[in-house]
């Protein structure tokens, strides 16, 4: 999943909460100016309101990652052409007990699989950056 967690109260909005939260679980400090924006907020299954900020970070090879042992497992990176490839992609389909059913999409690789939340807001990022390409 992407770093992220409740808004604090000395967080001004949605991206300082995003900010600091990448600080706090990734030991990286984004600059305001990285920020190109927020995505539509998507409720989570326990009905809280997330609101994905996307910010460009720079080269994944200029950047040092800390990641806090209490917060993050495991750390991995997808590259774009990795994500568009279709033998990279699928959907999981979901029923629930009153017989509703509905489809996420899901991201593969090897070991990771991306899905749930995260694969959605990764499939809305694509859909902005990459538009007639996803």
């Amino acid at each position: 999943s992407f770093p992220g967690g409740r808004r604090d109260p000395a967080d001004g909005d949605a991206v300082a909460t995003a900010l600091r939260e990448t600080r706090e679980e990734l030991g990286v400090a984004v600059a305001p100016t990285s920020v190109w924006g927020q995505l539509r907020t998507l409720p989570d299954r326990h009905g809280m309101t997330v609101a994905p900020v996307v910010a460009n970070l720079g080269p994944l090879e200029a950047l040092t990652l800390n990641p806090n042992p209490d917060e993050v497992e495991e750390v991995f990176t997808l590259p774009l052409a990795h994500l568009l490839r279709e033998e990279n992609q699928g959907y999981t389909h979901f029923r629930t007990a009153a017989g509703y059913g509905y489809t996420l999409p899901v991201f593969l690789n090897g070991p990771h699989k991306v899905w749930g939340l995260t694969a959605i807001i990764t499939e809305l990022t694509l859909e902005l950056l990459l538009p007639g390409c996803y």
